[in-house]
This record gives structure tokens, C-alpha cells and sequence, in this order.
């Protein structure tokens, strides 16, 4: 009955799996940590009731307090049309509020309320869980390493820094 198990998964008991051409490659790896690391995130942040965009929005306004939506949208490389309804979204949960611009009543410039503030300290927790649970194989060495490399990567490949590439134009849903 064992045997018949593992062949139901695609291989007889003792064989090797089967590596697909290029499973190796940086750059598969990259995208596949990459997806993963994502996916493992938005599941973190399910329970307080937000996305990794939601989480993005809110760190960068704690960075950037009085920031216009425009200069929000410009700084994450987002139309400013797909930032409003995460804006709204944030502002029917009393976590973000839009007030009125000092210097041009047109614009409202965007503010974190205490509850995004408290949300922001809770999802530091998160992350910080997250990042330790996927690089828990790494020494603090290693962590710095890896980093550092793929730092390089992004600034050669010309991304925002600090900023995910889901925000962007090209019709994808931020993550």
C-alpha cells in the first residue's frame, strides 16, 4: 500500500524526484522565493483585515506624514487613480485620514490615525515574524549577504527603492 502511495505522488518509493530544466537557475529561484515570500506575507496580514499593499501605504505614510495622494501615487510608481481606492479603503477602516492641504486647498494630504499608527507597531511584529520564519535557515551574516546581493539586483534593474513592484502601471494588482 506504500508503494502505491508514492506512485499516486508521481514516483515510486527510493527514486530521485524529477528537477525541471532550470529549477536551479537564480532567477527561477528569486521568483519562486520571491512568491512565495509574498503569499506567506498576505497570509500574516489576512487577520488584521489588510493586504501587503494596504501595509505599504501605511508604512510610507508613517515615513512621509502630510504626503499629497499624488506624491503618494508618484512614489510608488502607481496611477493615481488605482491609489484611491486603497486610500478609501484605508479611510473606512479610521486608519488613514485625508485633510485638507495647507498650501493648495485642491490636494488633500494624507495622515496616519492613532488605530494606523497602533496597526503599523502590530504589523512591524508581523514582519519581523515573517522575515525571521523564511531566513531561519540563514546566519545574521548570511542575512546581510543576501541582502546586499539583492540590493545590487534592484538597483541594476532600475526598481523603486523600498517600494513593491505591484504598485506599478502595468495593470497588476498590488500585492
Amino acid at each position: 500500500m506504500h508503494n502505491n502511495i508514492e506512485r499516486k505522488k508521481g514516483r515510486r518509493t527510493g527514486e530521485q524526484p524529477i528537477e525541471p530544466r532550470g529549477s536551479f537557475s537564480p532567477a527561477f529561484l528569486l521568483a519562486q522565493v520571491g512568491a512565495h515570500a509574498a503569499a506567506r506575507f498576505a497570509e500574516r496580514l489576512r487577520p488584521v483585515g489588510l493586504s501587503p499593499a494596504h501595509a505599504g501605504i501605511l508604512r510610507i505614510l508613517d515615513a512621509a506624514p502630510a504626503i499629497t495622494q499624488q506624491e503618494l501615487a508618484k512614489a510608488l510608481g502607481s496611477p493615481p487613480s488605482r491609489l484611491v481606492a486603497l486610500v478609501d479603503e484605508l479611510e473606512s477602516k479610521s486608519l488613514v485620514e485625508r485633510r485638507a492641504n495647507e498650501t493648495d486647498r485642491r490636494r488633500y494630504a494624507l495622515f496616519l490615525t492613532a488605530k494606523g499608527k497602533s496597526l503599523l507597531q502590530e504589523i512591524g511584529a508581523l514582519v519581523r515574524d515573517h522575515q525571521n520564519a523564511l531566513l531561519e535557515v540563514l546566519s545574521h551574516d548570511e542575512r546581510q549577504q543576501l541582502a546586499a546581493l539583492l540590493m545590487r539586483i534592484a538597483e541594476n534593474q532600475g526598481l523603486r527603492k523600498g517600494v513593491h513592484p505591484g504598485y506599478s502601471a502595468r495593470g497588476q494588482k498590488p500585492c
